[in-house]
């Protein structure tokens, strides 16, 4: 039986604007299991990205709880869930933020350092995850201004992954790529996941959705279906094919 990460119970989000309260999570109690490759994916408003800092404790909740590694983390004050996230979960967004004034290897010991002062543990993990996702050494001591688009994205999940998380966020990580450069992406998270890192990522790309194993799709707030998938395998393309035809099956039955 799969280990149980993070649950929800009632999980609802709320705000105010213009004096109209829009409702933007309802009610939505999931679980999250280790070593899945859990895709979220809607429409654009439907709630995917506040569904995802809430689930990593980058938002908190206006109603329900959520349970991460058995601690209730929605009753963490602030300093205690930045504490606890960077213990937790690594993060991958859109845009990446590394660090202009900072070599890219320095960019991913200065998070690490947030943890552990063994700076030289540190190191020589920071380079075997660099290895990993195949970043040169010469390119470790560039800075971000120096470095592609794709290289960039590829340090920022060395930098998400260097305090060794129980969950990998990822937030649209191929949405400011191109399209090599985004299957490389994606290619670095499926090798990561057959190691055994359980990854989060939303999503609006079916090709990106096809490497999770499982599928959430919002729709105003909630879940209104999901789609389970086997493991996706790198080295056999054979059973491809139909798992594309499951997932776009799911899709348009969800209205996508």
């Amino acid at each position: 039986m799969k280990k149980i990460l993070i649950k929800t119970n009632n999980l609802s989000k709320s705000f105010s604007s213009g004096g109209t309260m829009q409702h933007v999570l309802k009610n939505i109690s999931l679980e999250l299991y280790q070593g899945d490759f859990t895709v979220i994916m809607g429409s654009s408003g439907a709630g995917k990205s506040t569904l995802l800092y809430a689930l990593s404790g980058m938002d908190t909740p206006s109603l329900g709880t959520i349970t991460f590694m058995d601690k209730v983390i929605s009753d963490l004050r602030q300093d205690e869930l930045a504490i606890f996230r960077r213990r937790h979960c690594g993060f991958v967004f859109q845009q990446i933020y590394l660090i202009d004034g900072m070599s890219v290897m320095d960019n991913i010991l200065a998070a690490g350092l947030l943890v552990t002062k063994d700076k030289k543990s540190l190191s020589d993990r920071a380079r075997k995850l660099f290895s990993q996702v195949e970043i040169s050494k010469e390119t470790q001591k560039k800075f971000p201004t120096q470095i592609s688009g794709g290289e960039a994205q590829r340090a920022g999940i060395v930098r998400a992954l260097i305090n060794q998380p129980e969950i990998l966020f990822a937030d649209e990580p191929t949405g400011a790529l191109n399209s090599k450069t985004g299957l490389d992406v994606l290619n670095v998270l499926t090798r990561f996941n057959e190691q055994g890192q359980s990854v989060v990522m939303v999503t609006h790309d079916i090709r990106s959705a096809a490497r999770g194993n499982r599928i959430l799709y919002l729709k105003d707030g909630s879940i209104l279906g999901e789609c389970n998938l086997d493991k996706y395998s790198r080295a056999d393309k054979s059973c491809r094919p139909k798992r594309n035809e499951k997932l776009s099956a799911f899709l348009a039955e969800m209205g996508w």
